[in-house]
């Protein structure tokens, strides 16, 4: 077995209520939350297809079950994310299942910091996490890790779903703005489904597929 990952301290992310929420959620049970403990079935598809290619960055990783998925298809993966425990759940995941990723504890707005290129970004649930005066900082630091022709690969909250409980609704529009101000080809912005660890087990979401210009 490969040695899974190293563990580097970051800096804190602005996104809902701080880092100290997504802290105790981790530090708990994490399959009581959002966590699915699997791969989105939207990434899983991606992956089988060899969209996924290069050096790949997961964006607010959590316990890291995308992350992986990158790692099994023999990818180079780098996960980052603000909340320590989830750091330390991917760490463990990486080590029980033999997988060769790095996690890191990073701030999401300071990825430059990394010094580092990556040819995929992947984010599934960190960009709603931030208010709308943060999103175009969202996308600027996402495109500074990534060179021209490289893609991002997006999944948020949508203002398709119903009710108030959850994180932020984001709409269409705001995807668009945000990350075409920031150097960004939206090239796919379609409707679709999160996966979730409540009833009904979806949640309404936007995917997006951009290419850094």
């Amino acid at each position: 077995m490969s040695e899974p990952s190293d563990r580097t301290a970051g800096v804190g992310a602005r996104a809902d209520s701080g880092v100290e929420v997504f802290e105790r959620h981790y530090a708990g049970e994490p399959g009581a939350g959002w966590e699915i403990q699997r791969p989105q079935t939207v990434l899983v598809r991606l992956a089988e297809e060899g969209a996924l290619r290069g050096r790949v960055l997961d964006v607010g990783c959590g316990s890291g079950d995308n992350a992986l998925l990158a790692a099994e298809h023999g990818l180079e993966t780098t996960g980052v994310d603000a909340a320590p425990s989830a750091i330390t759940l991917a760490v463990g995941k990486a080590r029980e299942r033999g997988l060769k990723a790095r996690f890191l504890e990073w701030d999401a707005l300071d990825l430059a910091a990394l010094g580092e290129q990556f040819d995929t970004l992947i984010d599934v649930g960190l960009f709603h996490c931030f208010a709308p005066e943060d999103r175009p900082l969202v996308a600027r630091s996402m495109a500074s890790v990534v060179p021209p022709g490289g893609r991002c690969f997006l999944m948020c909250f949508s203002d398709r779903q119903p009710g108030t409980w959850g994180p932020r609704r984001v709409p269409e529009q705001a995807v668009r703005e945000s990350f075409t101000g920031a150097g960004w080809r939206v090239d796919t912005l379609e409707a679709a489904e999160l996966d979730v660890a409540f009833h009904p087990g979806v949640a309404q979401a936007w995917f997006a597929a951009m290419t850094r210009l």
